[in-house]
């Protein structure tokens, strides 16, 4: 039976960790062990926090709208509620960014809000 000479396959595969790792510091760029290592955790982080990105978007929202709605004599909770009944179907993110970009339009809504509850 032959020899099989995996010379092309292993090199592959640790050259494919290694470009991976590229820009970590010290031996976790250089050395396959280390770099594998690090490139898992760095790929479990990466996971994680696309997911976490999320939550965090929202809670920066809400702190926005809270902060701009309590201006108006009313509170998130409240505002929220308010805007349900009045069925105005703006998602937190616009409702930041109007808030900091338009006042006076974010005004316009703390208002229709208000007349609702």
């Amino acid at each position: 039976m032959a020899r099989v000479k995996r010379g092309n396959v292993a090199r592959k595969r640790r050259n494919k960790i290694l470009k991976l790792a590229k820009g970590f510091r010290g031996s976790h760029s250089k050395l396959f062990r280390t770099a594998n290592q690090r490139v898992m955790k760095a790929l479990t982080n990466a996971y994680r926090d696309r997911r976490k990105k999320k939550r965090d978007y929202r809670r920066l929202w809400i702190a926005r709208i809270n902060a701009a709605v309590r201006s108006h004599g009313l509170s998130y909770s409240r505002f929220i509620g308010a805007l349900k009944k009045s069925d105005i179907q703006l998602n937190r993110k616009m409702m930041s960014q109007l808030a900091i970009v338009d006042p006076a339009g974010f005004k316009a809504i703390v208002d229709l809000a208000k007349q609702a509850s």
